[in-house]
C-alpha cells in the first residue's frame, strides 16, 4: 500500500508541474490573470494559483502552482500526513 501511495503522489507532482505549465502559458497571452487559473484548475481542480504582476512584452511572467495530494489511502494515510505540492513555471509574455 505505500508503494500505491506513493506512485499517487507521484502523479499528483506531475499534474502539478503540467498545471503551472499550462497557466504560465495562459498567463503569456492572456493578460487576464483568471485565465491562468482557469488553465491550472483545469488539469489540477482545487490547486492554489498565483500570478506576478504582468510584465511588459518580452519579459518573463512567473506563475505557482500548489496542490494538496490527499494520502488517504487504508492503512498508509494514518501514516503519512497530506503532502503540499509545488511547481513554478516562467513564459516571456507574448501579448
Amino acid at each position: 500500500m505505500v508503494i500505491v501511495q506513493v506512485a499517487l503522489v507521484v502523479r499528483d507532482q506531475v499534474a502539478v508541474v503540467h498545471a503551472a505549465r499550462e497557466a504560465a502559458r495562459a498567463a503569456s497571452v492572456d493578460p487576464d490573470p483568471r485565465s491562468a487559473v482557469r488553465a491550472a484548475r483545469r488539469t489540477v481542480p482545487g490547486a492554489d494559483v498565483e500570478t506576478g504582476r504582468r510584465p511588459e512584452i518580452g519579459e518573463p511572467v512567473r506563475v505557482d502552482v500548489a496542490y494538496t495530494s490527499p494520502t488517504n489511502l487504508p492503512l498508509v494515510g494514518r501514516l503519512f500526513p497530506d503532502l503540499i505540492l509545488r511547481a513554478h513555471t516562467e513564459m516571456r509574455v507574448e501579448r
